[in-house]
């Protein structure tokens, strides 16, 4: 800190959650810069795990000021059902949480077409959640903002327009033969109501809080794999997900950002559609899927599972311009006999170590593995580097050494404590 971004540097559900959570002890802004509800950000206080979807992780956190930037995409009933959900813990919630005007609404009439476009046979594998669909109308300058909640007229007037282009671009999709914009007004008042009152210049805040010392913290969703520009295009979400967003999703100048955290686990997992080249066989997955509870948050898909691939770390850390490594789960590891690491890529009569620039050419691709003896002893009560089974210090200190990110912490545990800071 005083500013510092953690992103996910593989497909998304690295544990940011917890991260950002355990880092915000020591932030005094949280701010969350992209992404929909389709994130989940699991974090677990007092035995109970607490699934947060747009609010920011740091909401655990007494006194913290979190923030929605511009960068994300809002479902006003879900918000509310969410924060409604945190302060029935005992959270205080709406007292510091602050939204963006500019921050862009997910409606009816967005989930309703992502449905008909995830059938068939060019199906991204998405949740269903209308995010691709919101960002795309904020792209062609038809969206509907969180400051259109406070001008009835403007937000029908908008709304009926968006719904007579989309029943023309979607003439199958029966369920917007009854929206207007009168009746989505109607189901969507007295949460506008509710929610308005937490506007809030989130870049000029932020510029605020940095101006005057103190430290801040930007949370994305899902993962480097998963960014729209850098991404295994087109398996990927809408919004850019790199360090890169983080800035411009809150309204702060690229200078703003003085560090950069990525997140990644001990191996690899993917949700939806995509190549996925150190992707494990079916029994080998269905292990480590049980031992690291592998299934999404938000929607409970099971996650396809492989191992660690090492020329997507080295592309994630080289566009995230990554300073620090988290490394999650190992733990999950403990009980495997041989662990693999995907070192490189052959195509045709070609091998490269350096990540593929096409989708295409990632689907052809046959991994070449690079295999380590695993340790076969449990490191969930492990807290200090040096207390880690041999191998497991070499299979992390190689994965440092590669891709040529320190790692600074490990995770070997759900729980906030269950972690090994490198120092110690």
């Amino acid at each position: 800190m005083p500013c510092t971004v953690v992103v996910g540097a593989q497909w998304g559900d690295e544990g940011k959650g917890k991260i950002v959570d355990a880092l915000s002890a020591r932030a005094d802004v949280v701010a969350r810069y992209q992404g929909g509800p389709n994130a989940g950000h699991s974090v677990i206080r007092d035995g109970r795990t607490i699934v947060l979807h747009l609010v920011p992780s740091g909401v655990m956190e007494p006194a913290r000021r979190c923030l929605i930037g511009n960068g994300v995409v809002i479902d006003l009933l879900t918000f509310r059902k969410e924060v409604e959900g945190l302060e029935a813990l005992g959270l205080d919630v709406r007292s510091r949480l602050g939204v963006s005007p500019a921050a862009h609404l997910i409606l009816p009439y967005h989930r309703a077409v992502e449905a008909e476009s995830e059938r068939g046979p060019g199906a991204i594998g998405t949740t269903g959640r209308g995010i691709g669909y919101a960002y795309r109308d904020k792209a062609a300058r038809t969206g509907i903002r969180f400051s259109d909640l406070e001008d009835r007229a403007g937000f029908v007037a908008a709304a009926d327009r968006n719904l007579a282009r989309l029943r023309r671009e979607f003439p199958d999709v029966g369920s917007l033969g009854p929206m207007s914009g009168e009746s989505l007004w109607n189901e969507l008042c007295d949460a506008a109501k509710w929610a308005l009152p937490m506007a809030a210049d989130v870049g000029a805040e932020l510029h605020r809080a940095l101006r005057d010392g103190r430290r801040v913290l930007l949370e994305g969703a899902q993962g480097t794999m998963l960014d729209l520009d850098h991404g295994t295009y087109p398996y990927v979400t809408s919004s850019p997900a790199s360090a890169a967003g983080a800035p411009l999703g809150v309204g702060l100048g690229p200078r703003a950002v003085d560090r950069v955290v990525g997140v990644t686990k001990a191996y690899a997992t993917r949700v939806g559609n995509g190549p996925f080249p150190s992707e494990m066989p079916d029994d080998e997955a269905a292990r480590l899927r049980e031992a690291g509870e592998e299934y999404g948050a938000t929607t409970g898909r099971p996650r396809r599972c492989g191992w660690l691939d090492l020329p997507a770390l080295r592309y994630a850390a080289r566009v995230n311009g990554l300073d620090e490594l988290v490394v999650t789960k190992l733990d999950v590891l403990d009980q495997f006999a041989e662990i693999k690491v995907l070192t490189a890529y052959r195509d045709g009569g070609r091998t490269f170590a350096e990540f593929p620039s096409g989708v295409a050419a990632l689907a052809r691709c046959v991994p070449e593995w690079k295999s380590f003896p695993g340790w076969n002893a449990s490191t969930a009560a492990v807290r200090h580097w040096n207390d880690l089974p041999a191998r497991a210090r070499e299979y992390l200190e190689w994965i440092e050494r590669e891709s040529g990110v320190p790692i600074g912490t490990v995770s070997v545990g759900a729980e906030r404590d269950a972690e090994i800071r490198r120092a110690g």
